[in-house]
C-alpha cells in the first residue's frame, strides 16, 4: 500500500512542475494512507527533476519520520493539521503559483466570477486570517494549518477545496493526491482569469447564483452529468 501511495505522490509532485505551478522547489504534495495513519510527502528542497519515489518521506500523524532518509517538507506540519482536522482528505497540495499567490499577497479572496470557478466550488475561495507574532514564533507551520482550518469552518473541506494563506500562497486538497493537484491546477487558472477580469471590469459582480449552481451540480453530487461515470476526472 505504501509503495502505491509513494507512486501517486511522486506523480502528483512531478505534475506540479509540468503544469507550471512551481518555480525551483517552491511547492509540495502529500498523500495519506488512512489505514496506517502514514503520510507521504515531498522532501524539503529537492529539485523536481531529481525527485525519485525513494526520496519521499513517510511520517505518522504526529510528524515522526517512519520511513525515508531525507528531511520532509518544511510544510509537513501544515499538511498534518489538515489531515487530522478532516478525515475525508487523502491529498494536500501547496504551491506558490503566480496568480493564486498574487491574490494571497493582496489578502483578497476569489469570488465566483465565472463558470470555471463554479465547476470547482460554488463558494468563494477564502483568504485565511493573518497569523499573530506569537503564532509565528511558537509553531509557524502548524499555526498555518490551523488558520486554514478556521477559514474552512463548518462548511467542510469538500465544499471549500482551497484556501489562500495571506502573504504566502494557496493550499488545496482532495480525496487523494492527484485530486488535490487537480484543484491546484484549476485554482491557478481561476485566479489568472479573475485577475484579467478585474483589469477589464474592476466593478464586476459575481456570477448569477442560478448559473453558478447549475455548473457546480453538473460536476458534483448524485445528479452529476459531466464526464463518463465514476472514477473519471
Amino acid at each position: 500500500m505504501l509503495n502505491d501511495l509513494r507512486a501517486e505522490v511522486l506523480e502528483a509532485n512531478l505534475l506540479l512542475a509540468r503544469h507550471g505551478l512551481v518555480t525551483l522547489t517552491w511547492g509540495n504534495v502529500s498523500g495519506i494512507d488512512r489505514d496506517s495513519g502514514v503520510m507521504v510527502i515531498k522532501p524539503s528542497g529537492v529539485p523536481y527533476e531529481a525527485l525519485q519515489a525513494e526520496d519521499l518521506v513517510a511520517v505518522d500523524l504526529d510528524g515522526a519520520v517512519v520511513e525515508g532518509r531525507l528531511r520532509p517538507s518544511s510544510d509537513t506540519a501544515t499538511h498534518l493539521v489538515l489531515y487530522r482536522s478532516f478525515p475525508e482528505l487523502g491529498g494536500v497540495v501547496h504551491t506558490h503559483s503566480t496568480h493564486a499567490t498574487a491574490f494571497a499577497q493582496a489578502r483578497r479572496g476569489l469570488p465566483v466570477l465565472g463558470t470555471t470557478h463554479a465547476d470547482l466550488t460554488p463558494l468563494p475561495v477564502p483568504v485565511a486570517r493573518e497569523l499573530t507574532a506569537e503564532e509565528v514564533a511558537e509553531d509557524y507551520e502548524a499555526a498555518t494549518g490551523r488558520i486554514l482550518v478556521e477559514a474552512i469552518g463548518e462548511r467542510g473541506a469538500a465544499a471549500v477545496p482551497a484556501v489562500l494563506a495571506p502573504g504566502h500562497g494557496p493550499f488545496t486538497w482532495g480525496a487523494d493526491a492527484l485530486g488535490a493537484l487537480e484543484v491546484a491546477v484549476t485554482l491557478e487558472e481561476v485566479a489568472r482569469m479573475a485577475l484579467l477580469t478585474y483589469q477589464l471590469a474592476p466593478e464586476v459582480e459575481a456570477l448569477a447564483d442560478h448559473v453558478r449552481d447549475k455548473h457546480f451540480s453538473r460536476k458534483h453530487g448524485p445528479g452529476a452529468t459531466y464526464g463518463q461515470g465514476a472514477g473519471g476526472r
